[in-house]
């Protein structure tokens, strides 16, 4: 459900449209493709003025990607190539972003760039889902909190809670 409608049965598209949208594990960008072309592939369902508007925005708010435009997204960094893929999931205007292992395969140095960028994300109002297995950087950004253990919700609670929980600090947190 979003927003009272049934999405369930949706096409990918549809689903699109109705307001989510993905940035899936792995900096899933297209790699011949320039940084810039990546960007626009995002906002396929809405007209070009709103595209050049929101890419725009998106340069201003990354820089890197501008200074990155023209360059192969096969050539970026690991970091950059998951903001890209941030980026361009942010140019459909979502409601909803799902992140989903956002700091999977990253130096530290690099997690704490993307850590950076969800928390811009969440400052200018978008609502967020982060799939994350890196649990300081999940319980640093997050308002709420579901911890899972073979499917099923075993403790939740505001990242602060959670952060200061005996047995997530002992057993995610090493303290």
């Amino acid at each position: 459900m979003l927003e009272g409608q049934d999405i369930a049965n949706q096409s990918g598209h549809a689903i699109v449209k109705a307001g989510i949208t993905m940035c899936p594990e792995g900096r899933q960008v297209f790699p011949q493709m320039t940084t810039l072309q990546n960007l626009k592939m995002g906002p396929f369902t809405r007209s070009d003025a709103d595209q050049a508007s929101d890419l725009d925005e998106m340069m201003d708010m990354f820089p890197i990607l501008r200074d990155r435009a023209a360059q192969a997204a096969g050539n970026l960094s690991g970091g950059e190539q998951e903001m890209l893929a941030i980026v361009r999931a942010l140019m459909v205007r979502p409601k909803l972003c799902i992140f989903d292992e956002l700091s999977l395969g990253l130096a530290p140095k690099i997690v704490a760039e993307v850590g950076k960028t969800i928390k811009r994300i969440k400052e200018v109002g978008k609502t967020i889902l982060l799939v994350e297995q890196n649990p300081a950087m999940a319980l640093r950004l997050a308002d709420r909190v579901y911890l899972f253990e073979a499917g099923e919700i075993v403790l939740s609670g505001t990242g602060e809670e959670l952060r200061s929980h005996p047995s997530v600090a002992k057993a995610h947190l090493g303290h």
